[in-house]
């Protein structure tokens, strides 16, 4: 069975691209929201495996809420420099990518194999 991703970005066409590579991939995208507290409604619903969880949402900071996801590995993207983005291990997420290196083995790395 692939591992199942829940997808959470402000942006309609970040999600929709990241939606089709992480499909073409192998994953199963089970579902998908633009700000945080739809992410964790959707997370505690469908219960993913991983979590691709934006940086900058309207309703929160993705370094901030990523410890909120139960169980699933998060993996923050933005479109912001990893430095400008905060401290990355403590925020309970694997790792980060930035949104320009999606389509890099780094995410499969960080997401584990589908």
């Amino acid at each position: 069975m692939a591992r199942t991703v829940l997808i959470v970005d402000d942006s309609t066409a970040f999600r929709m691209s990241a939606r089709m590579l992480l499909q073409a991939r192998g994953y199963e995208v089970v579902g998908m929201a633009g700000d945080v507290a739809s992410g964790l409604a959707a997370a505690a619903e469908l219960h993913p495996d991983c979590v691709l969880l934006d940086v900058n949402l309207p309703d929160g900071d993705g370094v901030r809420s990523a410890g909120r996801f139960n169980g699933a590995v998060v993996v923050l993207v933005s479109t912001l420099d990893a430095s400008a983005v905060g401290d990355v291990e403590a925020s309970g997420a694997k790792g980060f990518v930035p949104k320009a290196e999606l389509a890099s083995p780094r995410l499969v790395e960080l997401l584990g194999a589908p």
